[in-house]
């Protein structure tokens, strides 16, 4: 397998990179891990005409946790991630997700920008930005916005990112007080893409009522999703086996996997019942404690 023909350009800078996809549109590409892109042009499912590499641009490169919010520069090593005391400290979900993205050698390679905007409905860290209430920070040229994770997802391998538009950094808002996070997952092996995976995240108020509540998928949907209807259970009640019972119910309906060679569509919404009342059980011990 071979990529076809296309003009090769490794920026050392930010605003040289996004010069260059404002020149070439449509037509370019931007390589961050290349563990997405290069398989899809081996196998000529992309055809650009220009590649743009980030890897030499060291700004786009780190994790700063000295505000209030955890921020992940796009370019950032997923190993580097899954490693970081910080990452582990303020955004231990991710830290956990990240154990379950491929292998290590794949992980060194990877970037967390790269995942989120590949926005693969089987990738774990879409679903984990959704249920951290993360934001990320885009720029075309001089021009920055900042998106949310619930409108920076728009379906299966698509997001709010332009043509000429490049993921600087992730936002991730530190935890509230008296909140807890699960993060669940079903492979055929360790390091297959997901069957199913669930991201969760509770908030308990001062009187053990849940107050606030994120439920993401991984593969149970045309992308990434959250459960409306298993949330609207949770919000407002005191957790106990019947409400967590209910809201993997809620999960179940809400839930519209696609059928494959490794798993039928039935199975994939019976993993999203099992792995929400675990996420769930998960979640509320460590907001209890």
């Amino acid at each position: 397998m071979k990529p076809p023909p296309f003009e090769y350009h490794a920026p050392p800078t930010l605003v040289e990179a996004l010069t260059l996809l404002a020149q070439h549109g449509d037509e370019a590409k931007a390589l961050a891990g290349g563990q997405s892109l290069i398989p899809v042009l081996n196998f000529r499912l992309a055809r650009p005409s220009v590649i743009v590499d980030l890897n030499r641009i060291d700004e786009l490169i780190g994790i700063d946790a000295t505000g209030p919010s955890l921020r992940v520069a796009a370019m950032t090593r997923q190993r580097a991630a899954e490693r970081s005391t910080d990452v582990a400290e303020r955004a231990p979900m991710l830290a956990a997700a990240l154990t379950h993205v491929a292998h290590p050698q794949i992980r060194t390679r990877g970037t967390i920008g790269g995942s989120v905007a590949h926005a693969d409905p089987a990738a774990e860290l879409p679903a984990v930005m959704l249920a951290l209430d993360a934001r990320f920070r885009l720029r075309r040229g001089a021009e920055e916005r900042t998106v949310a994770a619930g409108d920076f997802f728009t379906g299966l391998f698509s997001t709010a990112l332009e043509v000429d538009e490049l993921l600087i950094d992730i936002e991730i808002p530190a935890p509230a007080a008296r909140s807890g996070w699960a993060f669940e997952e079903v492979a055929r092996r360790h390091g297959d893409f997901a069957l199913v995976a669930v991201a969760a995240r509770v908030v308990l108020d001062s009187a053990g009522a849940v107050s606030d509540a994120r439920l993401a998928y991984v593969n149970a949907g045309p992308g990434p999703f959250r459960s409306a209807r298993a949330e609207a259970v949770l919000v407002g009640q005191t957790p106990d086996p019947d409400l967590i019972r209910a809201a993997a119910a809620a999960a179940f309906e809400d839930a519209r996997p696609a059928a494959d060679v490794h798993a039928s569509a039935a199975y994939r919404r019976q993993l999203t019942r099992v792995l929400t009342a675990r996420a769930l059980a998960a979640a509320f011990a460590r907001a209890a404690a």
